[in-house]
């Protein structure tokens, strides 16, 4: 690839180096932690939705599902407090792991705690396909949050770190990438194996693939240059950066980095910094925006799709189906988002996806109110019901292109 000069836009400085094919290949590699996310994303809401699986597990909801005498809502067919336990403990021990991961991150580097995720990924992953109780399922479920929360913290940080400032942008939204393909894998996987006996299993089973490939990436991939300076490993860090750029004068972008680390040692209390006035634009953007991103609502199609659907009067394979549906919407528009943001900017598309959204969401929930009711009783006919999948596609698509803004907007 063709040399040239990249400006960095934390100092707006121009360094030499090329887009070489060892920072694509690792950075794809390092991406497999969005694909761990999104399989997880994907895969839990159609399991869930098996009736095996909740034969086995949680009969109680599968007799309220099959209640044919109208004593049950459509909205409590799967209310039941241990199927919730099931679901939310992955978040519940994704968000404790985050705490862990940043000081793992910090001590031992980005390449050490991508490892740990993708180690507790694969245990988790496997502890759920072969479960035979409750317990297990729960372990394994916790686990699988364990491993969410180190790859959600390492993963984003390594691969800004590694790119090079051109596209840095880029590289950032192939984690967000990973993650849409992963939703649409899952639901392809759960569409298939719907009608297997012990098809849960392979489902749940699978995970382990994605984490072993992560697992084994680790070791051949290598650290970041600010984490080894971070670590005081500057010669094996002047050798990193001259591999990631391509070329062997580095000199002045590796003295800018051992030097902003030094000024990041001299800090003093970083916490109550945030705090300061200069830094509260930053502090609001970066917090509120994330904040705001998970009330949309979002997850609950993502998570919950096929459970979603059935609730609504889907049949099992029209549940499924919708829901690969609406995961392929979400990876073609955040390739849409790609392509076009260079093009609108990156606040068209956050304002325009929000907007989209919020006329989505009054939609969906002036249908669901007129057939459902308050009660949860009724049903949609066949046309009412692909209108509603439209609508919730047209949610998704505009989630994904306001997503994939935002992650250049933080990225590049």
């Amino acid at each position: 690839m063709a040399a040239g000069g990249f400006i960095d836009s934390k100092n707006g400085k121009q360094y030499e180096g090329k887009v070489t094919m060892f920072v694509l290949v690792t950075c794809l590699v390092a991406a497999m932690g969005g694909l761990l996310f999104g399989y997880d994303l994907g895969i839990t809401g159609g399991v869930t939705s098996m009736e095996p699986f909740l034969v086995r597990f949680f009969p109680s909801v599968y007799k309220q599902m099959k209640d044919e005498t109208g004593s049950n809502s459509q909205y409590c067919k799967f209310d039941n407090e241990l199927l919730t336990l099931f679901t939310s403990s992955l978040y519940l021990a994704a968000l404790v792991a985050s705490f862990f991961a940043s000081v793992t991150t910090r001590k031992l580097g980005r390449k050490a705690s991508m490892f740990a995720g993708g180690l507790f990924f694969l245990v988790g992953a496997l502890l759920n396909g072969f479960a035979i109780n409750i317990e297990m399922l729960i372990i394994g479920r916790m686990l699988l949050g364990f491993g969410v929360g180190y790859c959600n913290q390492s993963v984003p940080v390594y691969l800004s770190e590694m790119a090079p400032a051109k596209i840095r942008g880029a590289l950032n939204i192939g984690f967000s990438m990973m993650t849409t393909l992963g939703i649409l894998g899952a639901n392809l996987l759960n569409y298939w194996t719907s009608n297997l006996e012990n098809g849960w299993r392979i489902s749940l089973g699978v995970g382990a693939v994605p984490a072993t490939m992560l697992c084994i990436g680790s070791f051949f991939l290598g650290d970041t240059p600010n984490s080894m300076i971070e670590r005081g490993q500057k010669e094996e860090a002047k050798k990193m950066l001259q591999s990631i750029r391509g070329i062997n004068n580095v000199d002045e972008e590796f003295q800018d980095l051992i030097d902003a680390s030094e000024e990041a040692k001299k800090v003093e209390h970083p916490w109550r910094n945030f705090t300061q006035p200069n830094y509260r634009p930053q502090l609001t953007f970066c917090s509120l925006i994330p904040f705001f991103q998970q009330l949309t609502g979002i997850n609950v199609i993502m998570f919950y799709a096929p459970v979603l659907f059935k609730t609504l009067g889907f049949g099992n394979d029209a549940s499924l189906m919708s829901s690969v549906i609406s995961g392929g919407v979400n990876v073609v528009a955040t390739f849409i988002s790609i392509f076009t943001v260079d093009k609108f900017g990156r606040r068209a598309l956050f304002l325009e996806g929000g907007i989209q959204m919020f006329i989505c969401q009054i939609a969906v929930g002036t249908m669901i109110a007129m057939k459902l009711g308050v009660s949860g009783e009724g049903s949609f006919t066949k046309n009412e019901a692909n209108l509603l999948l439209f609508f919730i596609c047209l949610y998704v698509a505009a989630f994904a292109w306001s997503w994939g803004a935002l992650g250049w907007m933080v990225g590049a």
